[in-house]
């Protein structure tokens, strides 16, 4: 959430970066939230200025019936009731205010960065780098969907059974893979400092305000209406929420967290042949990194992010592009955000893997999530997150370009964690 101070001391700034992101009537909603923001301001300025007065006459109401002057004193009773009375109001207007601002807020995208790019959707990302081996698959090279029913690894029809479209069944070297990846990443995030954290996969309404995903993604969570909860989309939901609410010391960052969870999307309105097998499902694992930092330090976290999930890649064998996103086609929380995309050679096209992003202070104004300097002042962290890595389209690239008549090659890095060499 942008603060009030952001928006009124940087409005124009404000303003063009809405419209970067496509944000619709960026000039109107701003010009709104100053609007309510004086009001606010006022009405609590007003209100506490009677209840300087009220204390005031409050003080002086004895001393007047000590001196015997019962009038001045009953003036002064009547006008302390005049003042508690229109209190109720001021303090209702300012409250009604104060409402009427947060949900504004919360319906304002973050301001991207400067050297996010000008665009409307993916077409106009920019390709920053590449990287990786190249793949040269047989004649018959075939999907993943295709060798996971040839080699009876995943199961999509009986997930179908079980539960609906986009609920796989991982079976055999199918699940020894998932749980192989899972355990490789986290052991790599722990090399790089990461400390595990094995949270919920449901979150209350206040967890999904603090991270952004409500009200913006509302329609495309899971929502267990009877206890109010949500099934999360990321682990970054639960871990961040962790410093909802908390002041960290200065020295405590930047707090380096990772985590394996179930990952939940209805995607709703998703069709076609980009949702054919693992390409988008309703559930799926996900190992996610969340930095918490100081504004000063947060870009170097966010280049080391970078770095570590290209690492990540690497290893993987897998050839990859980074994209710096344009601002119509990054998230709605982020100030600047690169996607690493993975190559599947036998469909012939890129697959998104990774979103690593920078939030600035907005996440961490939502959280109250502040830390306190040197000087002893709090400020306002800077939050950011990460894939590292998301498995479904990673193991749909792996089946796909490991692919040999022999059967499939597994990396050299997942092997110790997979116990097999081959799929065959």
């Amino acid at each position: 959430m942008l603060t009030i101070k952001q928006i009124t001391e940087n409005t124009d700034a404000v303003i063009r970066g809405l419209e970067k992101k496509h944000f619709k009537d960026a000039a109107a909603t701003i010009a709104k939230v100053i609007e309510v923001n004086d009001k606010r301001r006022n009405t609590q300025n007003q209100l506490d200025k009677n209840l300087a007065e009220v204390n005031s006459l409050s003080r002086t109401i004895g001393q007047l019936m000590k001196e015997g002057k019962k009038e001045e004193a009953e003036a002064a009773r009547t006008r302390v009731a005049e003042l508690k009375e229109g209190n109720k109001v001021l303090d209702t207007a300012m409250t009604e205010a104060a409402t009427e601002l947060q949900n504004l807020l919360y319906t304002i995208p973050n301001v991207p960065y400067d050297e996010v790019p000008e665009g409307v959707g993916a077409e106009d990302n920019i390709v920053e780098k590449m990287g990786g081996m190249e793949t040269e698959l047989p004649k018959d090279a075939l999907p993943h969907w295709e060798l996971a029913k040839k080699y009876d690894l995943i199961d999509f029809d009986l997930g179908v059974k079980i539960t609906g479209a986009g609920f796989p069944v991982y079976k055999g070297k199918g699940a020894q893979l998932q749980r192989a990846l899972i355990n490789f990443f986290l052991d790599e995030a722990r090399k790089s400092g990461y400390t595990e954290i094995m949270p919920p996969t449901v979150v209350n309404a206040a967890s999904g305000y603090g991270t952004g995903q409500l009200p913006d993604k509302e329609g495309q969570m899971y929502h267990c209406e009877v206890d109010d909860l949500y099934l999360i989309p990321t682990a970054e939901v639960p871990v961040t929420n962790i410093y909802r609410d908390v002041i960290l010391d200065e020295k405590q960052l930047p707090i380096m967290n990772c985590a394996y969870t179930q990952c939940f999307r209805r995607e709703a309105g998703s069709y076609g042949k980009d949702v054919r097998g693992l390409n988008r499902l309703h559930e799926f694992s996900k190992v996610e990194l969340v930095r918490i930092d100081k504004p000063e330090h947060s870009r170097q976290s966010h280049q080391e992010m970078l770095d570590h999930v290209e690492g990540l890649l690497q290893k993987l064998e897998l050839p990859y592009r980074i994209l710096r996103l344009c601002g119509g086609d990054m998230s709605f929380t982020a100030a600047l955000c690169f996607d690493f995309e993975v190559y599947s050679e036998a469909q012939k096209r890129w697959l998104e893997v990774s979103s690593v992003s920078n939030f600035d202070t907005y996440q961490a104004n939502r959280l109250k999530c502040r830390y306190r300097n040197g000087e002893k002042k709090t400020e306002l962290c800077h939050t950011l997150n990460g894939s590292a890595l998301a498995l479904p389209r990673i193991v749909a690239a792996l089946l796909e370009n490991n692919q040999t008549p022999e059967g499939i090659r597994i990396p050299k890095a997942l092997v110790p964690y997979c116990g097999f060499e081959v799929i065959d």
